[in-house]
C-alpha cells in the first residue's frame, strides 16, 4: 500500500514508518520539522519525505489523492509547547486536523486519527475507559486547549464518518516513549534518563505522588497497525497505554537505579516551571480492554525494559 503518515519524520511516526516498510508498504512522510526531524528517518524507495505543514491544504490534498491509507499523527504537542505558544498549537491540532480529515475524506482514504489521553481532562475516576467522561478546568488554563483541540478532532472525524463515510479510527495514546523521542518540550521519562546519565539532578514537578503508566513505542506502532487493519474499528476510539501504574518520584528513583546514576532527586512546583495557574491531574491510567478484545492487543515491554531501552539509545547520543 501507499500510505501518508503525517508527522512521520517525529517520534512515533518514525517508528511506525520502519514498521510499515518492513510489511512491503511505500511511505510518504510529511513533516515540517517542528518537533521531529528527517534525521528519523532512513530514506529509501521505500519512503519518500516531504517536508510541509498540514496547514497546506493543497499539499496534504495532493499526497492524499496518492495513496489508500493515512495515519494522521501530526500535532503540536508537548505541556511546554502547548502552554508557551497556545494559539499556534489551536491552529495545528484543530485547523490542521479538519484539512487532514477533509482530504481523506474526498479520497475515501482509510485513516487512523492520533488523539491523546489528555481528552480525559483531570478525571478522577481510574481506570479511564473510552466512555469516561471529561472533566476539564477553567478555558483560562492553557494546558486545557490541548485537550479541547484532541475533542474537537475526534467529534470532527466521526461526524464525518457518520455523514460522508470516512473510514476512520481513533486511537488515544497515553504516554508513548522509547528511542527519538525528546524531552525538550516537557516529556518526563526521556527528561529523566537525560539527567540520570549524565548524574544530573532529576526535577521531580510537584510533589511526585501523581501517577502514571507508560507504553513503549514499538507496542504503540504495533497497536496503531492493528486497529487500522481492521474493519471492525472503523468509527471506533481506542485507549493505547501501558498496564503498570507508577508514581514519578517512583520513577525518579526507578530511572536512576537502572542506569546507576549518581543524580539526586529534587522537587519543583509546577508554578516554577509552568506558570501560576497550571493544573495537573493526579492520576491517569487507561482501561485497555477495549483494545485487547477488538485486536488482540495488550504491551509486551514493561517499564524497566523501556528505560534501558530508552537510556541505551540517549547513551549513543552523548
Amino acid at each position: 500500500m501507499r500510505i501518508l503518515i503525517t508527522g512521520g519524520a517525529g517520534f512515533i511516526g518514525s517508528h511506525l514508518s520502519e514498521l510499515l516498510i518492513s510489511e512491503g508498504n511505500h511511505i510518504i512522510a510529511l513533516d515540517n520539522q517542528s518537533t521531529g526531524s528527517g534525521k528519523n528517518l532512513n530514506l529509501s524507495s521505500s519512503l519518500e519525505f516531504i517536508e510541509g505543514s498540514i496547514l497546506d491544504s493543497e499539499a496534504v490534498e495532493s499526497l492524499m489523492s496518492k495513496v489508500t491509507v493515512c495515519f494522521h499523527l501530526a500535532a503540536a504537542l508537548g505541556m511546554k509547547n502547548i502552554i508557551e505558544h497556545p494559539l499556534d498549537s489551536l491552529e495545528t491540532n484543530i485547523k490542521g486536523t479538519e484539512i487532514v480529515l477533509k482530504s481523506a475524506t474526498k479520497y475515501h482514504v482509510r485513516t487512523l486519527l492520533a488523539s491523546s489521553s489528555e481528552v480525559y481532562g483531570k478525571n478522577s475516576n481510574q481506570p479511564l475507559s473510552e466512555n469516561s467522561d471529561r472533566i476539564l478546568g477553567s478555558p483560562k488554563v492553557a494546558r486545557w486547549s490541548y485537550s479541547e483541540a484532541k475533542a474537537i478532532d475526534e467529534f470532527y472525524a466521526f461526524q464525518l464518518n457518520k455523514q460522508k463515510g470516512l473510514p476512520v479510527t481513533v486511537a488515544r495514546l497515553f504516554n508513548t516513549v522509547g528511542p527519538r523521542q525528546s524531552g525538550s518540550y516537557g516529556m518526563v521519562l526521556p527528561r529523566f534518563v537525560s539527567a540520570a546519565l549524565s548524574n544530573r539532578p532529576l526535577t521531580v514537578y510537584g510533589d511526585g505522588t501523581q501517577s502514571r503508566t507508560f507504553s513503549a513505542v514499538s507496542d504503540v506502532v504495533r497497536a496503531l497497525t492493528g486497529l487500522l487493519k481492521s474493519k471492525s474499528t472503523i468509527a471506533e476510539v481506542f485507549n493505547v497505554g501501558g498496564n503498570q501504574q507508577i508514581m514519578i518520584k517512583d520513577l525518579a528513583k526507578r530511572v536512576i537505579a537502572i542506569t546507576n546514576s549518581n543524580s539526586k532527586i529534587e522537587y519543583k512546583p509546577y508554578s516554577e516551571v509552568y506558570g501560576s495557574g497550571f493544573e495537573e491531574p493526579h492520576t491517569r491510567v487507561p482501561d485497555i480492554s477495549k483494545i485487547k478484545d477488538a485486536i488482540n492487543w495488550s504491551p509486551q515491554k514493561g517499564l524497566d525494559e523501556i528505560i534501558t531501552e530508552l537510556s541505551t539509545h540517549m547513551k549513543k547520543q552523548l
